[in-house]
């Protein structure tokens, strides 16, 4: 069966990264995928980035509500995480994730994955507070 190659696509170029990282060694199977769990990880760390700024203080992850791995990291690949708010609740905000691999001198992209979490505002106590009409 022939190789399929993954469809490039550019970067988007209307928005700044949330995130930015180079997928290690250390993150990837014996196969030389990066695990699974690295990326949701990742995931969750630019989700919560726009939460925190629009709840203006701490947000917890309370669902990851759709995730798609679409084509596979490989070691090596600068991963390029664009998070925004696609809805805003009483105590809840909803964090639409786009997440490219750049690979082969960085000259392709592939999206690799695509999520959506749900953050919720809490105090000091970690008990859930109002986010701010305010955005």
């Amino acid at each position: 069966m022939p190789e399929v190659k993954p469809t490039t696509s550019s970067l988007p170029k209307d928005r700044e990264p949330t995130l930015r990282v180079v997928a290690m060694p250390a993150d990837s199977n014996p196969s030389g995928d990066i695990f699974g769990g690295w990326v949701m990880s990742q995931v969750d760390i630019a989700g919560s980035i726009p939460a925190i700024r629009l709840a203006q203080g701490r947000v917890v992850t309370v669902a990851v509500n759709s995730f798609v791995f679409k084509q596979p990291i490989l070691v090596g690949d600068l991963v390029s995480l664009y998070a925004e708010v696609v809805k805003v609740g009483r105590t809840s905000i909803t964090v639409g994730v786009e997440v490219y691999a750049q690979r082969d001198r960085l000259i392709d992209s592939v999206k690799v994955t695509e999520a959506t979490l749900t953050y919720v505002a809490v105090d000091k106590e970690r008990n859930p507070r109002v986010v701010s009409s305010q955005h």
